[in-house]
């Protein structure tokens, strides 16, 4: 092999290396997850979307899932002491439940995912009346 031959074959290796890692980080990056806290500013339960708006003024449609957690929702919990009961009734019960509480002029904290642009939450805290209060 000659000496240039050598030394394409290393710089061939080196970008080919090069763009594997590129690649890998991309792949990694959809799966951050970030978080907003603002108001909720509309809510459609049939579409599982709600805009929340942020002190900046931004505007974000964040949709939410059954597998959502949403935290401090006054009737989150609904449906529990059934689950001990009849599980299958009390998850579709849940189901149903994960918007509730999540009303227009809500302060919440949410934290999403965003994959192709679309902003999907994991977990949603409804802040109490008190804490809103606060953050005026």
């Amino acid at each position: 092999m000659s000496r240039y031959s050598k030394w394409f074959s290393m710089l061939l290796a080196g970008v080919v290396a090069f763009a594997l890692t590129i690649g890998v980080q991309s792949a990694f990056a959809d799966d951050l997850t970030h978080a907003i806290s603002g108001t909720v500013k509309s809510v459609d339960k049939a579409t599982k979307t709600m805009v929340v708006k942020t002190a900046d003024g931004t505007e974000h449609t964040i949709k939410w899932t059954d597998h959502t957690v949403v935290k401090g929702a006054k009737e989150t919990g609904k449906g529990v002491e059934t689950g001990s009961v009849d599980t299958a009734k009390a998850t579709a019960k849940g189901t149903e439940d994960t918007g509730k509480g999540i009303a227009e002029g809500s302060k919440v904290t949410v934290q999403y995912t965003e994959k192709a642009g679309e902003k999907t939450a994991a977990g949603i805290k409804v802040a109490s009346k008190k804490t809103a209060d606060a953050m005026k």
